[in-house]
């Protein structure tokens, strides 16, 4: 790990400064409503380059600039328009004695209803929250039913205050067979307004990537298991628990056309549209599962997040973070 972190920390540019930026991307549409959401010339501009693996991107609207994890150096990089890539925080999700496992860092990230940076840390095994001006770290669930944690990977917060995020096993040693694993299954969790942690859904093989719909009555969850890489829904009940899970979009056929990569990160607009990492790069899914279309990314692609005025998509691909200007609005 030492050696990977030396020479991703040499080889980190930003391209803010280019006349020419570097862009990426191929346009596929495989249905009419697709060229409303994004313009048949877009492509995806590459801000900076030569992570590890990039992941979590999360837009601090108050402050104008871009976090993200690089999950395996266990570092928070911030980038700014002008201003170019910084580190924000290292370590990021991991503070015990390295090397723990290829991916000890934080990965998911967002800003809570009281602008908190909350962090789904994989070392730590914990979600944990920061103010940004004070400093500190404050863990806001780290086991359920007294057993810790896989390595939590995604989280979402409701308008009322609930969280719910992931729990694979990508962060631990040896992954699903790590023998420090405490919990038989790789669940999704909800920290209820009085702190308790709840297990939601208990039946998916690799839950990742989480996102509400525009009115919060549906849950998605991106699975990133190769026999079956699916998005599911869930019918958000009114005590907050989940209803049974329905398939919203399968990605197989995708996968079985030779296309890189698994559904991961996803987020919605504001017209319900699901903007998901998956096999190719980026996939636009319609409220009612249909495929819009798709950017093809040309890399594994991680995840994605709303920033700028809301129309901007930045996105975390392997070892680049970049964006696309869209034609709508995220939620």
């Amino acid at each position: 790990m030492k050696t990977i972190k030396i020479l991703s920390i040499m080889t980190l540019v930003s391209l803010s400064g280019f006349a020419q930026p570097k862009k990426t991307g191929k346009w596929i549409q495989t249905d009419p409503r697709f060229s409303s959401l994004i313009s048949p010339d877009a492509q995806v501009e590459i801000l900076v380059e030569g992570f590890t693996w990039s992941e979590g991107p999360v837009w601090n609207k108050p402050g104008d600039f871009l976090l993200f994890s690089d999950v395996p150096e266990n570092t928070i990089y911030r980038w700014k328009e002008g201003e170019g890539l910084s580190t924000f925080l290292s370590p990021s999700g991991y503070t015990g004695i390295l090397p723990y496992s290829l991916e000890p860092g934080s990965n998911g990230l967002i800003f809570n209803k009281d602008g908190e940076l909350v962090a789904c840390e994989h070392g730590d095994r914990r979600i944990s929250k920061m103010p940004l001006q004070a400093g500190g770290k404050v863990t806001v669930a780290d086991n359920w039913d007294g057993k810790r944690f896989n390595s939590p990977n995604d989280i979402v917060q409701a308008s009322h205050g609930r969280y719910y995020f992931t729990d694979p096993p990508y962060g631990l040693p040896d992954r699903e067979n790590a023998t420090t694993r405490e919990i038989d299954l790789f669940g999704v969790y909800m920290v209820d307004l009085d702190g308790q942690v709840k297990l939601v859904v208990s039946d998916l093989s690799r839950p990742n990537g989480l996102a509400f719909s525009p009115d919060e009555k549906w849950l998605y969850v991106a699975q990133s298991d190769p026999e079956r890489p699916v998005i599911m829904k869930y019918p958000v009940l009114e005590n907050g628990l989940l209803g049974d899970g329905q398939l919203f979009f399968d990605a197989k056929p995708l996968a079985e056309k030779g296309l890189a990569g698994l559904p991961d990160g996803l987020k919605v607009d504001l017209k319900g549209n699901v903007f998901a990492t998956g096999p190719g790069g980026l996939m636009i899914v319609s409220p009612e599962g249909d495929l819009l279309g798709r950017i093809e990314t040309g890399m594994l692609t991680a995840n994605c997040n709303w920033g700028g005025d809301g129309s901007v998509l930045y996105i975390t691909a392997n070892h680049v973070v970049g964006r696309i200007q869209t034609q709508t609005k995220g939620f």
